[in-house]
């Protein structure tokens, strides 16, 4: 269990923070820049002091005032990305990662190095310097050379903020990598929501230096916290499902989702991986007879379980399809004609190509001490 609980004021700005998650697993602190994610993250590794609190890492104690106790940084164990790859360049690749080790204690090495290269794809760089390599291939160093360090606690801040979005498209599945085949738990920072959906098993959403909603990511997509700041064309549910069969001439999925089946778009998943999935409210239409004779691939059917206040002219409806929930951005003009209110059934229909799935294996639950 990762157990955090801090307040700090600084330069104007109070930080009270506070939050439990499962390790491993990744924590997602997302919100707003200025929310006070960075310096959340800086409390935990020792760079600044907290004025209370702790911090504990299964059973481990960190920082605790009442205590009075801290670890110094240096001996928190904890590894930390930055969001400029902070590489040493007169270092070759190789020569960063084995930085890494510097620090290791004798005995302690469980990382080796060959499996960060092959983990991580490095291979083919181990020769060159910082200056030869893509933004996203320095933040694969980065991590590796964090990894190597063997922490038992991993923090990202906002690792692919500087880079562009393919070179995002191409560190993320490391990051997926990591999180599926390793157990060392990890705090990741972000205002990009989309990254949280990929990566996170637990979620803070923190504004103004308070933690405003937490739980797993489909708990907090359906919070009206959340849709505050994401505002309303990101806003939509976050669903977890299972594959149950793989088409592929249609390169579309099969997935199991409450009590009903979504295609999707997941041409590398198999049949029985576990998938995540965002619906995007704008794409989500609600029918009250069963449709017939449509291009959308997707119905289900489902039940009102609320209707929500939303922009001047639009209503957010949650429906229950067995077990989780959508959401449906509907306009006022919709909800008075159809008659919507909570209870009523409805049939979800949503196109297969406003979907696409990302295999969530989720982190092996070893220990980390």
């Amino acid at each position: 269990m990762l157990s955090v609980s801090l307040r700090k004021r600084r330069d104007g700005f109070a930080l009270q923070v506070a939050f439990e998650a499962p390790t491993p697993g990744v924590v997602a602190l997302f919100g707003r820049s200025g929310c006070g994610k960075s310096t959340t993250i800086d409390l935990i590794a020792g760079l600044l002091d907290p004025d209370e609190g702790h911090v504990r890492l299964d059973d481990a104690t960190l920082v605790d005032t009442r205590e009075r106790a801290s670890v110094p940084a240096e001996r928190r164990r904890i590894g930390y990305v930055f969001q400029d790859s902070k590489l040493f360049p007169h270092f070759s690749v190789a020569g960063n990662l084995r930085y890494g080790l510097k620090r290791v204690r004798e005995g302690g090495e469980r990382i080796g190095f060959d499996e960060v290269v092959a983990l991580l794809g490095l291979a083919p760089f181990l020769a060159r310097r910082p200056h030869q390599l893509s933004g996203g291939e320095r933040q694969r160093v980065a991590l590796g050379r964090a990894l190597l360090s063997q922490p038992r606690l991993l923090l990202l801040d906002e690792p692919l903020a500087s880079i562009d979005a393919a070179r995002r498209e191409e560190v993320l599945p490391y990051l997926e990598v990591l999180r599926d085949r390793l157990s060392i738990p990890m705090v990741y920072v972000s205002h990009q929501f989309d990254e949280v959906l990929r990566l996170a098993t637990h979620v803070v959403l923190l504004d103004a230096g308070h933690v405003v909603a937490q739980g797993s990511p489909g708990d907090v997509s359906l919070r009206p916290e959340l849709r505050a700041i994401v505002g309303p064309e990101a806003v939509g549910a976050v669903l977890d499902g299972t594959i149950i069969a793989v088409d592929p001439a249609s390169r579309l999925a099969e997935l199991r989702l409450g009590r009903g089946t979504l295609r999707i778009h997941a041409p590398d998943a198999a049949a029985g991986a576990s998938v995540r999935v965002q619906l995007p409210a704008r794409d989500v239409i609600l029918a009250t007879e069963r449709p017939q004779a449509l291009s959308v691939r997707n119905a289900i059917e489902g039940i009102i379980d609320d209707v929500i206040e939303d922009e001047d002219d639009a209503r957010l409806v949650r429906v229950d399809i067995g077990g989780a929930f959508v959401l449906s951005r509907v306009t006022i003009a919709a909800v008075e004609a159809l008659r919507l209110k909570r209870g009523d059934a409805v049939w979800v229909l949503i196109k297969a190509v406003s979907m696409r799935g990302h295999t969530f294996k989720g982190p092996a639950r070893t220990s980390t001490r």
